[in-house]
């Protein structure tokens, strides 16, 4: 979405991203001629600093990570490569390629872990329970260290769960998403898989973690209109951005089974080898720094949102049940 976002603003943009990656199906697939890549990893420092010093830009949105939270208990390794030490290096190498250039890094609400205060907002204590939220308070230090130290553009984007029908089947959101989806559909065992390795619906069960958990979900199309309008403020500085409303996840299971016309609870379990051995607080945004500085309103509400993802998995798999079905 953020590129297309700039693309339709005049930009001319540049992706980074592993050849294994970009030469497969991926989410950025259909920008393929509309965009310039530039092939590397972000890992590697030298890669880096290669891609900088060819594209020589005039702003950098650095969203690359390991971003499953859950996922980085098994990669905690992997996940401070890419997400901490990643960030570092290329913050490194703006310094000495190009320290005109403004760089928004992607921070993340996860780093306040269980917060004792409600809502969170920019002066709210960074307390991480995952390895990917240790990660992304590594960087948003980092970044801010290299703001000071070296008087570089660098704006930190505190941002909350953002969603769209684009997001991987491994997210939360698209997880409920499709199994709802599957519901409509009479789907009793899907084919796409979970993170075990089983069927994301099984004997017509879609199988989540722990069910008591709540968050502030927003549309992704609202928050890359965020992280744009953050690069354009004359001084950088941190920013939380979200929605300020709070949905339990047994809310975010009765809007998209509700969209198909379903009782989520006759469909949906918890299943205990799904639950985080921490999980995180209550995660709740307060966006007035955001409203008052940068004018940032979210324009999308939750129920929308979600009636558009599961819209999406409906179109999805109706498309692969008919494809199916031709090929017998």
């Amino acid at each position: 979405m953020l590129a297309e976002f700039l693309l339709d603003r005049g930009y001319r943009v540049f992706g980074f991203a592993r050849r294994e990656s970009w030469y497969r199906p991926n989410s950025a697939s259909h920008l393929e001629g509309r965009i310039e890549v530039l092939l590397g990893d972000m890992s590697e420092g030298v890669d880096i600093a290669s891609a900088i010093q060819d594209a020589q830009p005039a702003e950098i949105y650095n969203l690359a990570s390991q971003a499953r939270p859950g996922e980085s208990w098994a990669r905690a390794p992997e996940t401070l490569l890419v997400n901490g030490l990643g960030a570092q290096r290329l913050f490194e190498a703006v310094r000495h390629q190009c320290p005109a250039c403004r760089v928004y890094h992607a921070s993340s609400s996860e780093m306040f872990g269980r917060a004792e205060i409600s809502p969170q907002n920019e002066q709210t204590p960074f307390n991480p329970v995952n390895p990917y939220a240790a990660t992304k308070v590594y960087a948003h230090q980092m970044a801010r260290i290299y703001r000071e130290g070296y008087g570089l553009y660098i704006a930190n984007g505190v941002l909350f769960n953002h969603e769209s029908a684009r997001r991987p089947l491994h997210f939360l959101t698209q997880k409920v998403a499709y199994g709802a989806a599957c519901a409509a559909l009479g789907i009793g065992d899907s084919p796409a898989l979970n993170e075990l390795g089983r069927p994301i619906v099984q004997h017509g069960k879609l199988a989540l973690g722990n069910l008591e958990i709540a968050r502030d979900w927003g549309y992704a199309g609202d928050f890359v209109r965020a992280m744009w309008l953050i690069l354009q403020q004359e001084c950088p500085d941190d920013y939380v951005i979200g929605t300020g409303k709070l949905h339990t996840l047994k809310q975010l299971c009765e809007t998209a089974y509700g969209a198909v016309g379903k009782d989520w609870r006759d469909f949906v379990v918890s299943d205990p080898a799904l639950v985080r051995p921490l999980e995180t607080g209550q995660s709740l945004a307060d966006p007035s720094k955001a409203r008052l500085q940068l004018g940032w309103e979210p324009t999308v509400s939750f129920d929308e949102m979600i009636g558009n993802m599961v819209r999406a998995q409906l179109e999805h798999l109706s498309a692969v049940i008919t494809a199916n079905a031709g090929g017998n």
